[in-house]
């Protein structure tokens, strides 16, 4: 039984918004499950929409301490989070909000042993005939180490 979904969510997603809230919604919808909606910044990245990621963690409260951020302003501010937030809500699924800052499948595994996630739900792109042999990084590390059943869901641009 499904209790718990983690769908991590970058700023990359926005291209697969729909296809990853209507998978979501399909399959948290019918089990009453929670999707917990995850977004993981890398703590290496250094330009994201004309800030300096160290300047930006520190703006939104970033706790060294427990790596994590606050999710409630992560999802209000980051785009897709508060769109994907938003339609999950529309749609009746409970939803949770978790944010961290560290390296990006280290983190999303660590959210979904801490969750008790029952399925990860995981984003990618079309890929060219010889890139469809492996999956982006991060789905592929994912997919490899994930405590639970994880669900590829690419986008149909």
């Amino acid at each position: 039984m499904l209790s718990t979904i983690l769908l991590p969510v970058g700023t990359s997603d926005t291209e697969r918004v729909d296809e990853l809230v209507s998978h979501a919604i399909d399959v948290a919808e019918p089990a009453n499950a929670t999707v917990v909606v995850a977004h993981v910044v890398s703590a290496d990245e250094h330009d994201v929409d004309g800030k300096n990621y160290p300047y930006a963690i520190a703006e939104i409260g970033f706790d060294a301490q427990s790596r994590d951020l606050p999710s409630e302003k992560i999802a209000r501010d980051i785009e897709p989070i508060s769109d994907i937030v938003d339609r999950l809500e529309e749609a009746g699924v409970d939803v949770e909000i978790r944010a961290a800052v560290g390296n990006r499948e280290s983190e999303i595994l660590r959210i979904a042993e801490e969750t008790g996630a029952d399925n990860i739900i995981v984003g990618g792109r079309k890929r060219s005939p010889a890139g469809k042999a492996v999956f982006g990084s991060t789905a592929q590390k994912i997919m490899l180490n994930a405590p639970c059943p994880v669900t590829y869901v690419r986008d149909r641009s």
